[in-house]
């Protein structure tokens, strides 16, 4: 992207040192702005290879407004992934990398599931590009469909959250208020089912989600969703932590490394 403010410009110098060069051509795109929708499907009508980058599943978040910045780069994290927008297979560590997260204060911790009361489900949709991107419809689409599916299913009260933005009603507030009594996130391709499932919420996601492992699929499911055991969701963890990185390990070739080892 061409906006000197964009953090593609503290990407592509770290992809570029980090990553071997090849006779073949590799694409990376970092977000679906611009023209980056486009450009994907080119790649996959060309059948070339692509990476997606964006920002990581277990990490510190970084400033989006005014202006993107990364606020501790030691602690933020970049997802990249080969032909998705989610990390949806890969092999799972020895864990070295989630203690790693642990070490630096980053929240790696399963608290089990909310087995008390639960009253609302809350819909935490993509944004309006991404859900058009997967979906092939508009959010507000999405938003109505699933509430109307839902309603087949289920008597509870359904709340919408959709991404905190400077100009609406989300704005300066925290999701994991939304996370008392609440029975169930559902989302198409949302990082909110991360912070679900680490709040003790199960989730019904879309397939494509880095959740789904460990998540149900079918909003029929929305009264009883998946919960798995421990031991599963410290192995989804353990996975996850494979495939984010820091500036820096993109730069030095651990990024490259390790997705080389997962023979993604």
């Amino acid at each position: 992207m061409n906006w000197t403010k964009c953090l593609s410009h503290q990407i592509w110098p770290a992809i570029s040192k980090g990553w071997p060069d090849t006779d073949k051509t590799v694409n990376f795109f970092w977000g679906l702005g611009g023209n980056n929708t486009s450009k994907i499907k080119e790649c996959i009508d060309n059948k070339e290879e692509w990476w997606y980058i964006d920002v990581g599943y277990l990490t510190e978040q970084i400033v989006r407004y005014p202006e993107p910045r990364i606020i501790n780069k030691d602690k933020t994290y970049f997802r990249i992934v080969k032909g998705k927008l989610h990390t949806i297979r890969g092999k799972v560590g020895t864990g070295q990398r989630l203690i790693e997260l642990e070490n630096k204060g980053i929240d790696v911790q399963f608290k089990g599931w909310n087995t008390g009361e639960t009253k609302h489900i809350l819909l935490c949709p993509s944004s309006p590009t991404v859900t058009y991107h997967i979906n092939g419809i508009s959010q507000e689409d999405w938003i109505q469909e699933v509430t109307n599916t839902l309603k087949q299913f289920t008597q509870r009260e359904i709340r919408v959250r959709n991404k905190p933005r400077p100009d609406n009603q989300w704005w300066g507030t925290d999701i994991k208020n939304e996370f008392k009594d609440c029975h169930c996130l559902i989302t198409n391709m949302s990082l909110s089912a991360v912070d679900a499932v680490m709040n003790m919420v199960p989730v019904i996601c879309h397939t494509d989600n880095i959740v789904s492992p460990v998540a149900s699929h079918d909003l029929k499911f929305v009264e009883k969703p998946l919960r798995p055991g421990r031991k599963t969701m410290h192995e989804w963890l353990k996975y996850v932590a494979e495939n984010q990185f820091t500036l820096e390990e993109i730069s030095n070739g651990t990024a490259y490394k390790t997705l080389k080892e997962q023979d993604i």
